[in-house]
């Protein structure tokens, strides 16, 4: 019996950070230029913001409280560590707590022209520079409705790190000329293709304040030894909703040293 090729690619893509079903669904530029367009929604906006915890997990998942305001123990956490390291000049907690601070990714249905998947709706993830440039382009009565379906425009998308850079960037320019979405596609595939926008509230897993506080005294466990030390910080700083308010300027201060306002 051959090999299963599928089932390879399947692997491969497991490794390279994700199941074939993640990997269909979402889109992630490669290094250069890339022609895309975002593709209209429903609701008028395609242009989706969530908010996310990361370094607890192998992967980031969606903070309860900014997403859905329910009780997010890891935000109190988070909170009272940082306040606690500005009051004992602790840069080991600060760091920590920063490293926790709920972080804002948005998310938009495009369509990547001169790909196979050309003609699929597929889910791009990005940050906040390429949000605010994504909204100037659409408030900018030179282009308007990017995202229009007849009239709207095609974006080169260039990805990489600068020279000297250690992180990526991404820079967005606009084609000079008008387009139509579907281009080369009947009326009827069109539409099809615009009916198959994944559902963005099914895109990530809602966590509840109890599956929350769970992943947060797993973390803890892991970072100190003694089981009773790590029940006490739990409580502590888990469990106390009572300094939610008196916490507020100390992680906007914090917030606003990571670039996150």
């Amino acid at each position: 019996m051959g090999i299963n090729l599928d089932k390879m690619r399947e692997k491969l893509s497991s490794l390279r950070g994700g199941g074939s079903s993640s990997n269909e669904t979402f889109w992630r530029p490669e290094d250069g230029d890339q022609d895309i367009r975002i593709v209209p929604t429903a609701d008028g906006d395609p242009f989706k913001e969530k908010w996310f915890h990361y370094n607890l997990e192998k992967a980031g998942f969606l903070c309860p409280k900014r997403n859905y305001g329910d009780d997010c123990p890891i935000c109190e956490f988070a909170s009272q560590l940082w306040r606690e390291g500005v009051d004992k000049n602790d840069e080991s907690s600060k760091k920590v707590a920063k490293s926790l601070f709920v972080r804002q990714r948005f998310f938009s249905p495009v369509m990547v022209r001169g790909q196979q998947e050309a003609k699929s709706v597929r889910i791009w993830g990005y940050g906040k520079m390429a949000y605010e440039n994504l909204l100037t382009l659409v408030l900018n009565p030179e282009y308007g409705d990017i995202t229009d379906a007849e009239t709207g425009t095609d974006l080169t998308l260039t990805y990489g790190k600068p020279p000297g850079g250690q992180y990526p960037v991404t820079k967005l320019v606009p084609r000079r000329r008008s387009s139509s979405l579907c281009e080369e596609m009947t009326p009827d595939k069109c539409a099809e293709l615009l009916n198959s926008i994944p559902d963005f509230d099914g895109l990530f897993d809602r966590k509840t304040t109890s599956d929350v506080q769970t992943i947060l005294d797993t973390f803890i466990n892991s970072q100190v030894e003694d089981p009773e030390t790590v029940s006490s910080e739990t409580t502590k700083y888990g469990n106390n909703n009572n300094n939610a308010s008196s916490d507020t300027n100390a992680v906007d201060t914090a917030f606003a040293e990571l670039g996150a306002l």
